[in-house]
């Protein structure tokens, strides 16, 4: 195998082992084991709205692998055509320039998919590829690390690897992930885990080297539901969420990622993305339309094609802009307003169980399990809602073991945006595959929880610590979702 080999991971926390003296530290702080009967608590009920994650926007229909995709119920009939203009333009691939088809051409000249949906099928999420396979549904971004802890886009690939050129132009390079056992052990009461990391290799680079002191980031497609909803959480509440000195002494100390609308030209708090590098849903769009498939918009108006690449550079274009106002607005208005599914199980005393634990443990200081939205303009359909997302929408340390290569706006290696759960069981309907995390790696949701250090670590010591039964009920809870 030739090419550039880059380590993902700087490494890696230990958890075979709790430290000396924290097994009774963390049971008498959370009295997890001894509160709560292993077959779930009788006394416990559903709250008022919680089979509805996504308020009103929530949709009670489950449909299988159909999921994610459906409109929020709340949307009117006129609304409704918008959504599924965007759709299409989210679902149906784009071509090379010139085409006859021209509301769809300007594909490249170098990209990493023809669609939306080639990362997020059925608006799900991407699946890593086998160990010595090609990475398909999720990107890799570049970095030259600079002294002072910043990167610069590799001045022969830029910032994010284009593995597929149009006809006439070579792609910049092959992704390969190669999987590795990185850590094994075994909870108290005997059962094991394992716990595995990839290598990125870049095969066949076709423009040179890449620069020395090169930092990676392999970052998977995640699911797509409830963005606008996410967008519409008011400032003020992710900004009394934030604690970056911890002063609090929870142990959490998340911040903001900041980033600059480019609709206003005014800094804005990030909000989408691994690393909360977009603030809108509309410059997310456009910036997936940008990296992933080398399509200019209003945002982004320059061809993604680096320096010495002249024979992207010659290629003839789909217009100016290639994905015009009008299609930008609506597949932003798609991806505003995917319904969010609906919980299951509700009332399963295991499911509420579970719940509580995800409570005692701490895991909802990040993944905050209530909100209510504020008035989003243009979407009266996700304002005001009582939600359920399961995210603070910080950057969070996730310690050694999970930074990837390169930082991103403010944050660091380390950092990363907590995830929204909501829809987290449905994934092996939508997508097939249940592997988590920004790359991949978690073979489900207890090695996801395993992996879990620096803010994070005292609660995954607690996990560790409880019984098997009490860890069944935390991942059955998740399942629900």
């Amino acid at each position: 195998m030739s090419g550039v080999t880059t380590r993902t991971r700087e490494g890696r926390a230990p958890l075979a082992r709790v430290p000396s003296g924290a097994w009774l530290r963390l049971a008498v702080l959370l009295g997890v084991a001894a509160a709560h009967p292993a077959c779930g608590d009788s006394a416990l009920s559903p709250e008022p709205g919680e089979t509805s994650s996504g308020g009103d926007a929530t949709t009670l229909l489950l449909l299988g692998s159909n999921s994610f995709s459906l409109p929020a119920p709340n949307l009117s009939s006129e609304r409704r055509a918008p959504f599924f203009t965007g759709n299409a333009f989210f679902s149906q691939p784009w071509v090379t320039a010139p085409a006859s088809t021209t509301a769809r051409d300007g594909l490249g000249p170098t990209f990493h998919g023809r669609a939306c949906s080639s990362c997020h099928f059925r608006d799900g999420r991407g699946e890593p590829p086998e160990s010595g396979e090609i990475l398909i549904e999720g990107t890799v971004g570049l970095g030259v690390l600079q002294p002072d802890g910043s990167a610069v886009p590799d001045p022969s690939y830029g910032g994010q690897l284009q593995p597929f050129g149009v006809p006439e132009v070579p792609g910049e390079a092959t992704p390969i992930l190669v999987w590795e056992e990185v850590e094994t052990g075994a909870f108290p009461d005997g059962e094991t885990w394992s716990l595995r990391a990839p290598t990125l290799v870049l095969e066949d680079p076709a423009f040179g080297p890449f620069a020395e002191n090169l930092g990676t980031s392999i970052r998977m497609a995640p699911h797509v539901v409830g963005l606008g909803l996410l967008e519409a959480i008011p400032a003020e509440t992710l900004e009394a969420w934030a604690d970056p000195g911890d002063a609090d002494g929870d142990g959490s100390s998340g911040r903001l990622q900041r980033a600059i609308d480019l609709e206003t030209g005014l800094p804005a708090i990030g909000r989408f993305g691994w690393k909360a590098s977009q603030p809108t849903v509309a410059q997310q769009s456009a910036a997936a339309f940008s990296g992933d498939m080398g399509l200019t918009s209003r945002f982004f108006p320059d061809e993604n094609c680096p320096p010495g690449q002249d024979a992207c550079a010659s290629m003839p274009t789909g217009g100016s802009p290639e994905v015009e106002n009008d299609i930008m607005d609506k597949v932003a208005f798609y991806g505003s307003t995917l319904a969010v599914p609906g919980r299951r199980n509700v009332a399963d005393p295991v499911v509420l169980h579970g719940r509580e634990l995800m409570r005692e443990l701490g895991c909802t200081g990040c993944h905050q399990d209530q909100v209510t939205t504020g008035t989003l303009t243009g979407f009266p359909e996700l304002s005001n809602q009582a939600i359920r997302p399961y995210t603070d929408l910080l950057l969070h340390d996730m310690g050694e073991g999970l930074a990837d290569g390169l930082p991103d706006g403010e944050a660091s290696p380390r950092e990363w945006r907590t995830p929204p759960l909501w829809g987290v069981g449905l994934f092996d309907d939508v997508s097939g595959h249940t592997f988590l995390l920004h790359d991949g790696r978690a073979r489900g949701f207890v090695e996801a929880i395993l992996w879990h250090g620096g803010e994070a670590e005292e609660a995954r010591d607690a996990f560790v610590l409880l019984p098997k039964a009490d860890r069944d009920a935390l991942v059955t809870f998740l399942e629900s979702l």
